[in-house]
């Protein structure tokens, strides 16, 4: 059963994100989470960063312009479970993540949204960020289907769970989707079950 759109391959340009232990917070300050819906969160990725860095962060920079695979290092989106982030780099523009490993709930919260979070090992990785940061223009290519990337730097095999990977190649990552399309079988159910229908009345 499917009930999002299938994610089969990514193909776009790359932004190296360079540094280890990345969390929510950097992505999207605290601030940003009293806001009722995502729209708008987009242009505060990395807000606090950006304005340290004053024009030097991977996300100011025109070389980048465009980019939807985001490359990121080792425990990428750690600290707190916030949607917020992998919501704000949505909103970005990024499509996708390749990276050394990913905190988990953020890489569920990824999967849930339909943004792949795949894997390479550290060697493969800084290879494929020293020819992105080389040649920002080439297109990268993220094959789910394959399990592979392509780019300059060569076919690499990338790493991602089964479970994941399933899901976003059926479109079944939307779990409120999957349930809403199965609409008619949970009623069906529901009405044989006598502690349920026991209350209709």
């Amino acid at each position: 059963m499917t009930a999002g759109e299938p994610v089969h391959r990514v193909a776009g340009r790359g932004c190296v994100l360079r540094g280890d232990d990345i969390d929510t917070d950097r992505i999207i300050p605290a601030r940003y989470l009293r806001a009722i819906s995502f729209e708008g969160l987009g242009e505060h990725a990395f807000e606090d960063d950006r304005k340290q860095a004053k024009g030097n962060h991977p996300l100011d920079d025109a070389r980048f312009d465009g980019a939807s695979i985001l490359i990121v290092g080792r425990n990428f989106g750690c600290g707190s479970s916030r949607e917020h982030a992998p919501q704000a780099l949505a909103r970005s523009g990024f499509r996708a993540f390749v990276g050394e490993s990913f905190a988990e709930i953020f890489f569920g919260n990824c999967t849930a949204l339909g943004l792949p979070c795949a894997t390479l090992p550290r060697a493969e990785l800084e290879r494929l960020m020293e020819s992105v940061e080389l040649n920002p223009r080439q297109e990268l290519v993220l094959d789910l289907a394959r399990g592979t990337l392509a780019s300059r730097a060569g076919v690499q095999a990338i790493e991602m769970p089964a479970g994941a990977r399933r899901q976003l190649l059926e479109g079944s990552y939307d779990a409120t989707a999957v349930l809403l399309e199965a609409g008619d079988a949970i009623e069906a159910t529901a009405a044989r079950l006598p502690y349920v229908s026991g209350f209709a009345g």
